[in-house]
């Protein structure tokens, strides 16, 4: 029986990693079961996107809060950074503003996020992805250090 069984989901098991709705039949016989065929269909699974999803300021969030970021890689021509981090799903989490401060030295790049308003009374899943946003400079980066305004 617990061959069968095992037969059984690595049938299934393999007949889900195809594209589209697959069908999968399989003789399943015990000594107190007669032989049955035993069907089950897969439905198509979804695959996951290539990379952060771009994400741009909406404001107007319920209460943002400051949330450190990943990386801010620089453009070719040091102008602007796309700036990564770990976020959850919208309307639950959502970028309210980047706010980016400049000196000669550094930039400070902050990133706040809250709920929107359409989250009120709304059940959130607790699903963890990656988000990205660009951020435009005022002066090309050049030398200086790039700095999280979350970070304490």
């Amino acid at each position: 029986m617990i061959a069968s069984s095992i037969l059984a989901g690595s049938l299934l098991l393999t007949a889900g990693c195809g594209a589209g709705h697959s069908t999968v039949t399989t003789g399943t016989a015990t000594a107190d079961s007669p032989s049955r065929p035993v069907s089950h269909t897969v439905a198509p699974r979804e695959e996951p996107t290539q990379g952060p999803k771009p994400t741009k300021p909406q404001g107007h969030t319920d209460n943002p809060r400051k949330v450190r970021w990943l990386t801010a890689k620089p453009s070719k021509d040091g102008r602007s950074l796309r700036v990564t981090w770990w976020s959850g799903v919208e309307p639950c989490t959502v970028l309210d503003r980047v706010t980016v401060r400049e000196t000669s030295k550094r930039v400070t790049v902050t990133l706040w996020e809250g709920p929107s308003a359409k989250a009120k009374n709304m059940a959130c899943i607790a699903i963890a992805i990656q988000k990205v946003t660009t951020v435009k400079l005022k002066a090309p980066l050049g030398n200086r250090k790039v700095v999280d305004g979350a970070k304490p």
